[in-house]
């Protein structure tokens, strides 16, 4: 497989990637108060050792009130940092690139309602005007930490209806002032803000990922773009703003996003900015990500048609979540062909880590 399109190397600004896959965000919740451990720090560089080219942490969230529906969730501001210096020089020891992933999830409730927060959860519906720029400041500041903390390259969590995705969405956004508007185009000008404060505050060599979904967690058959028009009219802005790469999630990555052409998301996304993409969605397994939450497995699945997408030219970069989270020599066993070593995904390990 070394000369599969995966195994190529790519830069994206000033980072260069010795292969394709990334390692796509998954919530731990294994943060006590927010701080990452010496645990989280082997977690990812034993992946980092196994060669994937780059890992995409957890979310971890902003300073904002209410930014986080998890005491453990892991935090960006304050005391964590020190954690996450931990965190990059046990990646960077292991000859891996790293970026974090900066979140607030709105008001999206903790899974267990018995869980105290320790203020309350902002929406596009709560939040004042002064509550929006403190929310694209603390972007920006978070941004800045990575920098000064080491890490390559930074992603921005604007997916899966957490806050970012609130504004796009049209169901959540209701705001009768410049954050909302009847079209796509209007209620993206926070994300666009939090996209530019990020920029300026990793100057011009720091690559910028934007995570976005179709889908939400709250309406699996969301379309924020119904056309490729209104998807354009979306992207391109974002582009301007600071948007080095995009890493589009669908639920299974060969659906296509739009009558007419098996383009995917990404497909569609890199088409219409130019801009380098990710995709992500059931890679490498038979099972989507909600399968597991209803405790059903996933078995093994060849690339083929993922490496005819991406030799194609429909995306730069393809991130796995389940697979690497089962197996994380999964990188290195597909290098070396070693299929018939490949695991099947547990929906017990969803509450491992290792």
């Amino acid at each position: 497989m070394n000369d599969s399109p995966f195994f190529r190397p790519l830069r994206l600004r000033s980072v260069e990637l010795r292969n394709r896959f990334v390692m796509a965000p998954m919530t731990r919740t294994r943060s006590p108060g927010g701080v990452p451990t010496r645990e989280v720090a082997d977690y990812y560089a034993r992946r980092a050792a196994a060669e994937v080219g780059l890992i995409v942490t957890e979310g971890t969230v902003v300073d904002r009130p209410g930014s986080a529906n998890h005491p453990d969730i892991p935090h960006f501001h304050g005391p964590a940092l020190k954690g996450w210096k931990t965190v990059v020089d046990a990646v960077h020891g292991a000859g891996g690139r790293l970026a974090p992933q900066l979140w607030h999830v709105g008001n999206v409730p903790p899974q267990d309602r018995s869980t105290k927060l320790s203020a309350p959860l902002e929406s596009p519906e709560t939040m004042s005007l002064a509550d929006v720029q403190s929310t694209v400041q603390a972007f920006g500041r978070a941004a800045a930490s990575a920098k000064e903390l080491g890490f390559d390259c930074v992603e921005i969590h604007g997916a899966h209806g957490y806050l970012i995705d609130q504004f796009f969405w049209e169901k959540s956004n209701r705001r009768e002032d410049a954050y909302g508007g009847s079209t796509i185009a209007q209620r993206s000008r926070f994300a666009r803000e939090v996209v530019a404060a990020v920029r300026r505050a990793v100057g011009p060599d720091m690559a910028v990922i934007l995570r976005l979904s179709q889908w939400k967690q709250q309406d699996f058959t969301a379309k924020l773009a119904r056309t490729p028009k209104e998807m354009e009219s979306w992207l391109v802005p974002l582009a301007e703003a600071g948007v080095d790469a995009f890493h589009c999630s669908q639920r299974r990555y060969w659906e296509p996003e739009f009558e007419g052409s098996d383009l995917n998301f990404a497909g569609w996304a890199k088409k219409l900015t130019g801009r380098a993409t990710i995709t992500v969605g059931s890679v490498g397994l038979s099972g989507d990500m909600i399968s597991a939450f209803k405790g059903e497995n996933s078995a093994p699945q060849g690339l083929e048609e993922l490496a005819r997408r991406m030799d194609r030219g429909d995306f730069d970069l393809v991130a796995v979540g389940r697979a690497l989270l089962q197996d994380p020599q999964w990188v290195l066993k597909i290098r070396d062909g070693r299929t018939g070593e490949l695991q099947v995904f547990t929906a017990e390990s969803l509450g491992r880590y290792y």
